[in-house]
């Protein structure tokens, strides 16, 4: 696997939301979702907004390195089966160029030593 992983600095807040209108979408790493039944929001910790019906803290972040294709298949696969081996939950996210996981922050380096040991 040619994929590197890198680390984001800063910790980030899992939020359930009642709406998006507190929600800052010009911020670096936010990441919003609606779906039938509910608003979901990613952000960093100091702007999870005042508006939030559920809330956790301590996630730290990597994102997969460059732009992957449509068609690379496997690539989650492996990071989570390597981070499930060590009993490392995951929360990932993807966008249009690429993937982002996220551990607990008390999981942050184990979870780093395993993908790079893994080859990522």
């Amino acid at each position: 696997m040619d994929r590197k992983i890198e680390k984001v600095e800063g910790e980030f807040s899992v939020c359930k939301v009642t709406d998006f209108s507190k929600v800052d979408n010009s911020l670096e790493f936010t990441f919003t979702g609606r779906t039938d039944e509910e608003y979901s929001l990613v952000c960093p910790t100091t702007q999870a907004p005042q508006n939030a019906l559920e809330r956790e803290d301590g996630w730290k972040m990597f994102r997969v390195a460059g732009i992957l294709d449509f068609s690379l298949i496997g690539v989650l696969a492996k990071i989570s089966s390597l981070l499930a081996q060590k009993g490392i939950g995951i929360f990932v996210i993807s966008t249009f160029n690429t993937d982002y996981i996220l551990v607990k922050k008390e999981d942050y380096d184990r979870a780093y030593d395993a993908m790079k040991e893994g080859g990522i």
